[in-house]
């Protein structure tokens, strides 16, 4: 049986940490490890925990959740960090990828998906929802990729394989992919892994990007 997943949390709001915690503590395969009020109490005890994901809040007095992402992956850069916020604002967001966060969820998120994007820590996905990936999407299709970094598929793409690209775009879930397309989340994860390794590409991110890029798929609507 392998290990628990490691898990911190960091909000200022103590209500808040105790119920994420009641719903973490119901997996046998998620252990919180220990909980900080803000971002410097949560650099302390990440080094004290050693935690494999961090749930950090961003609005937090003294040191906020950006800079304590900074601070924590200059020193353990292996933590992954989630952003787990009120807050979509643009601005934000994309401070919190430039400081590191591999996701970046808004609380109104329901049990599963949460327990969804810690699933996908393992797999090295980034965790965001449909909304906050198109904004990314936006955000990185106005930055001019460099010609040595063009990529090209070593083979075509089938035909299913454009079908999960296009709702990786959308920002949908390994299981949300599933049930649209009635396959078990085993064959989403092939297709991904068939994909990235086609694309030379490490996580879906990368290539909903590449696919937006590329016209495989349409551009995600504006909110």
């Amino acid at each position: 049986m392998s290990e628990p997943l490691r898990v911190l949390l960091v909000d200022d709001h103590i209500l808040f940490r105790r119920g994420v915690q009641a719903v973490l503590d119901a997996r046998s395969d998620i252990e919180v490890v220990g909980e900080a009020g803000d971002g410097l109490e949560a650099v302390a005890v990440a080094r004290d925990t050693m935690p494999d994901v961090i749930l950090m809040d961003i609005g937090m007095p003294g040191c906020d959740g950006l800079e304590a992402t900074r601070l924590i992956k200059q020193e353990m850069p292996y933590v992954k960090v989630f952003m787990l916020t009120v807050s979509d604002d643009d601005e934000n967001l994309f401070e919190a990828i430039k400081s590191g966060a591999q996701g970046y969820l808004t609380k109104d998120l329901k049990a599963q998906q949460l327990f969804d994007a810690l699933e996908g820590v393992a797999r090295g996905e980034a965790a965001l929802s449909g909304a906050i990936a198109a904004k990314i999407l936006r955000e990185f299709e106005t930055t001019s990729r460099r010609p040595d970094e063009e990529l090209e598929a070593t083979e075509p793409l089938t035909e299913r394989e454009i079908e999960v690209l296009e709702l990786v775009v959308e920002g949908r879930s390994n299981e949300e992919i599933a049930q649209s397309l009635v396959i078990s989340e085993s064959t989403v994860k092939n297709h991904l892994r068939n994909i990235l390794g086609k694309l030379h590409l490490r996580n879906r991110i990368q290539a909903a990007v590449y696919a937006v890029r590329q016209g495989l798929v349409e551009d995600p609507p504006q909110n």
